[in-house]
Formats: structure tokens, sequence, C-alpha cells
């Protein structure tokens, strides 16, 4: 009798320390991924037909290796820009599918193709990853003032060149880089995004990217507008550390802001839009293959974290289910002290995710699967972890990161062909 008594003292102690800290982790991550108000782009107005532009000239560097789902809609709405000084710079980064043949199409048959250049890869060099690489070639053929790196699965509105690059130098802005608005038609989209957003801005949040004092560095790969100058003198992807790197946005924030160049973070919903994945498959790779590697704090964070996780997403609603199910609602005492428990551990939890649903656009109701995409990114976390420490490695687009034994096209030539002379 008295051992049972003993450890219901230590079920409820463990169930009041946890409900605090749910709590206070929530209230916490809110307060701390809540971005400044000045931390968003301001949209133009649509420029009138036949007004000039003034500013410099872009550079659009877009890689693209087997991209036929995405490519059309992202370079068509590129070669779509209100803004004159501009070309589109698409690298074909040895795709094997219908990735090439779209480009030429566009670059023959739209009304802007004489913007497009499409310069075709044939093999990666030992030592590079396939972004990098393919961004570094983009820029050698670049002619701009300005370059922007963009994905092939973006979206960009008409007037998202012109109004990024005119608050870029007015804010005097080195590295200018929008967070895109995310298109989550599906139920994984719904599900795994808010919990994704949830941990890349604890890690990296924007106020801290965007203060000079902070060392926190991160930009989106999806959009980033950076001064060639400042590109140049920091070495850009030509640097040996960022060759090979699998976080490219991230670690190029990072040598910009070390150099002392100015970097701004802002939030760019309405004027560039991204679905990154289709699949559950595609998710799960896609986020396996940095989920380790972009993580802060080392190893022993990571630890922390594969435990931190599932306490934090399914721990909240799996303790008032037990303590319904082992009568602990029964008696107005233990009725009253497991309804605030219930409270502390879902309340903080179901206002974050409230305001998180609004702001990404997904149903208040998707909340109820936030113990789903815990587990989910619990996996995707620990398997990206293994596979990296024990040199399996992690594997993106056909081709293999981090892998002991394998390294695919390795060679030491390269070679690139234009279908359009300037």
């Amino acid at each position: 009798m008295r051992q049972c008594s003993r450890w219901q003292v230590l079920a409820q102690l463990f169930g009041w320390m946890h409900a605090l800290s749910v709590a206070f982790f929530y209230l916490f991550i809110w307060w701390r991924t809540t971005p400044n108000k000045d931390d968003k782009v301001q949209p133009l107005a649509k420029k009138e037909d036949g007004l000039p532009t003034i500013g410099p000239t872009v550079s659009i560097i877009v890689p693209a290796r087997n991209e036929e789902q995405n490519i059309e809609r992202c370079v068509r709405s590129l070669l779509e820009q209100d803004y004159e000084h501009y070309e589109v710079i698409a690298v074909d980064d040895g795709s094997t599918d219908s990735t090439g043949r779209i480009l030429d199409e566009l670059a023959q048959t739209h009304p802007n193709g004489h913007r497009l250049w499409v310069l075709r890869l044939r093999d990666l060099p030992e030592g590079w990853a396939g972004k990098p690489h393919a961004i570094h070639r983009g820029v050698q053929e670049a002619q701009g003032e300005w370059l922007l790196f963009t994905d092939a699965d973006t979206w960009h509105a008409p007037n998202c060149l012109r109004s990024a690059i005119t608050q870029a130098i007015r804010e005097g802005a080195d590295l200018f880089t929008l967070a895109s608005e995310q298109e989550l038609p599906g139920f994984w989209d719904k599900t795994l995004m808010p919990m994704a957003y949830l941990g890349i801005s604890m890690l990296y949040p924007p106020r801290k990217a965007n203060d000079p004092k902070s060392k926190v560095a991160i930009a989106n790969g999806q959009y980033i507008l950076i001064r060639r100058s400042t590109y140049t003198i920091t070495g850009g992807y030509a640097r040996p550390d960022l060759r090979a790197t699998l976080l490219d946005d991230r670690d190029l924030a990072q040598i910009v802001k070390q150099t002392g160049f100015k970097l701004r973070f802002v939030d760019g919903s309405g004027l560039v839009r991204v679905h990154m994945y289709h699949s559950l498959g595609e998710t799960w790779r896609g986020w396996r293959k940095n989920a380790y590697l972009g993580n802060r704090g080392g190893l022993a964070f990571v630890a922390l974290q594969l435990i931190g996780l599932p306490m934090i997403s399914l721990m909240p609603f799996l303790l008032p289910l037990l303590m319904l199910l082992s009568g602990g609602w029964r008696g107005s005492r233990n009725g009253r002290q497991s309804l605030l428990l219930a409270v502390l551990e879902l309340g903080p939890l179901f206002a974050y995710r409230t305001w998180l649903n609004r702001m990404m656009g997904v149903p208040w109701y998707y909340t109820l699967t936030h113990p789903l995409a815990g587990a989910i990114f619990t996996g995707i976390l620990g398997q990206s972890a293994w596979r990296v420490l024990t040199g399996k490695g992690v594997d993106w687009r056909g081709r293999q990161y981090h892998n002991r034994h394998h390294h695919e096209e390795r060679v030491h030539s390269e070679h690139g062909v234009r279908v359009s002379d300037r």
C-alpha cells in the first residue's frame, strides 16, 4: 500500500514537472520565433506597362537537376518579372529527365525567352556537392551587379524581383533573403511543414539572424539576393569549406555575416511561393539529408532532441489520455488536478500551433497531427544522424553525400554548354 502511494506521488511529480516544462517550451518558442514587424518584404505596386524601371542588373541563377515537374512554372514566372535589368541562367545539372527539353522550349517560345540562357553541366567534380557547384558555374557566366539564387520549385510574383531589389538597396543589405510562402496542398504537407518550421525557427530565429550583434545566421536558399561584390569578397561557393556543403544557404549566410556584411532575412509571403515535396517519401529524404548536419550544438544536442521531441509533441497528448484511462479524472480533488495538468500540457501547445497554423495557412484541426509529425521527425533526425555518423551517407537527386565508400560522379574535368549565345 505504501509502495503504491509512493508511485502515485512520483507519477504526480513527473506529471507536474512535464506539464510545466511543456508549457514553458511552447511559450518560449512562440516568443523566440515571432518575427519583428519590420522583418517583412514591402511589395511594390504593379508597374504600369511601358514605364521603365531603374536599378542594377540582376543575374538570376536557377540550379535544376531532374526538375521536370517544377521547372516550367518557375522559369516562366522569372521571365515575367516587371523589372527590366535582369537575366535568367538556368543550370541543368546533369538531368536525365525532360528538364533540359523544357528549358530549351521556354528559351525558344516564351516572349521573354531572350533573357534565358541554359548552362548544361555533365559532371560533378570531386569535392563538390551538386547545388553549390551548379550555382558556382552559373555565377561564372553571370553579368549582373546582383545575384539571385533561387530553386526550381519556386514561383515568383511579377513584382517580386523589383520589390526585393528596391528594399535590399534601401536598407543597405548585402545579402537579402526572403522566407517563402509554403504551398501545402496535401495531408503530409500540412502535417509536417509546421513541425519543420518549429525546428528551424527554434535553431535560427529570424530576429537573431537580422541582429548584427548575434552570431546566428541563416538564409533561405529558395530566394537569396546578394551583391556580386559581397559574393566575390567572401569567396562564395568556390571556397573550399562551402564546395561540398548540403546547407548551402545557411553556410553562405554565416560567411557573409562573419565577414561583416549586412544580412537581412524577411518574410516574402505573397511574392515567392514554393512546394517543396510531393510525397511522404520525398519529404523524408529531403529533410533527412540535412536534419543532422543543420543542427547546432553537436551530437549531444541532437541526442537531447531525439529525447525531447517526443516529450514535447507526443507526451502532451498522451499523458491526459493515460490519466483518463487510469481514472485520474474521478474525484473532485484528483479531477481538478488532472484537468489543470491537461490544460498546462495542451493549452500553450494549442495556442502556439493556432498562431503557427494561421501564419502558414493550415487549418486549425491539423494541430491534432502534432504527435504524428513529432514521431516522423524524430525518425528523420535519428536516421539522418545515424547515416552521417556511420558513413552510410545521405542521398538526394541520385547523388550520395557523406558516404565513406561511394562518391558518385567523381571526375577531374567538367564541361558546360550554352544553348544561347550572348
